[in-house]
């Protein structure tokens, strides 16, 4: 039945999406076991502790917004370069998962050394964290051929990552500026019915007394969160109370009832467009799931890296 329900989106399939030369089986004569091996490391993972599945489709988001599907997220600190993306304010300390991929890169080295990407490694691995807190409801093919970038600045993921702050007119620019419909930006919405957060990304801006956010929720997190969150003493909350370990349309009920942590996620309901959207979401389950699908594959195709730019490397934490 799970098999019958999933829904399978191909490079194919995406008539409003360029696939950039990827391809549907790439590693196929190269590395024929590439995606099993990241899939195998994705699910001990995810047994583990589901948070890391959440991280790793966060990972993707936050990847590919900046410089592109090129893994420029997962490049460590170096003398060369001190502030790498991965110390931006929207990923330190929040975005999860890095030892997932490392994990995944290991075993990939040692069956093919130096022939599967991590770039391609983070778009598969999103794809089978997908799957598997969907259930299965949520599959999709993922084209490959991505290569690894060079270029990693923490200032750059303020310029083109949405905050939760955002209003809809930012997100609605910054999906756009990045080949994303409306649309697009309010089914991958959707991935906040899974995951955590840290006060500080939602307080005090939506504990504020003017804000819209519903009384039982907003006395909670009162109760959980510091009045004034520091490094030192930030708890963490699920983003999602009702089914907090399962990706599903559960973030739009939420939305409806008021029952959401950021700005960004309210601020759906701030247009009869996309408030349209969040209802139709809502009521129709495997409709988001099929266009959730859609739209991370069409994610993963943001501005790849050619082969006069791109590197396959060999650690993922450095570039070659």
């Amino acid at each position: 039945m799970a098999a019958k329900l999933a829904i399978l989106i191909s490079c194919a399939m995406l008539l409003d999406a360029a696939c950039h030369g990827l391809e549907v089986g790439y590693y196929r004569s190269t590395c024929p076991r590439a995606e099993a091996l990241v899939r195998a490391e994705v699910k001990k993972a995810v047994r583990a502790d589901a948070g890391s599945g959440a991280g790793i489709i966060r990972m993707l988001f936050h990847d590919c917004f900046v410089e592109g599907c090129d893994a420029s997220v997962l490049l460590d600190p170096t003398p060369a370069n001190p502030q790498p993306e991965k110390l931006g304010a929207p990923n330190n300390p929040s975005l999860r998962g890095f030892e997932v991929i490392d994990a995944a890169k290991g075993a990939l080295e040692r069956a093919c050394p130096g022939v599967v990407s991590c770039a391609d490694i983070v778009a598969f691995a999103a794809r089978d964290a997908s799957y598997l807190l969907s259930h299965a409801r949520v599959s999709f093919h993922v084209p490959a051929g991505r290569l690894d970038g060079r270029r990693s600045l923490a200032n750059d993921t303020l310029l083109f990552l949405p905050g939760p702050t955002s209003n809809l007119s930012t997100l609605v620019s910054g999906f756009a500026a990045k080949g994303l419909s409306a649309e697009d930006m309010v089914v991958l919405s959707g991935a906040h019915s899974i995951g955590r957060s840290h006060c500080s990304s939602f307080v005090p801006d939506r504990l504020a007394t003017q804000s819209d956010i519903g009384a039982p929720l907003a006395s909670l997190l009162r109760r959980r969160c510091p009045a004034s969150p520091t490094t030192a003493n930030d708890p963490t909350v699920v983003q999602d109370f009702v089914t907090p370990r399962k990706l599903d349309n559960q973030f739009y009920k939420n939305v409806l009832a008021r029952r959401v942590l950021f700005t960004s996620d309210a601020a759906l309901l701030s247009s009869q467009d996309t408030g349209r959207m969040v209802r139709a979401n809502a009521r129709f389950p495997a409709s988001w799931e099929k266009k959730f699908a859609k739209a991370m594959v069409k994610m993963a195709n943001i501005e790849i890296k050619g082969s006069g730019v791109g590197e396959v490397r060999k650690n993922c934490r450095f570039v070659n």
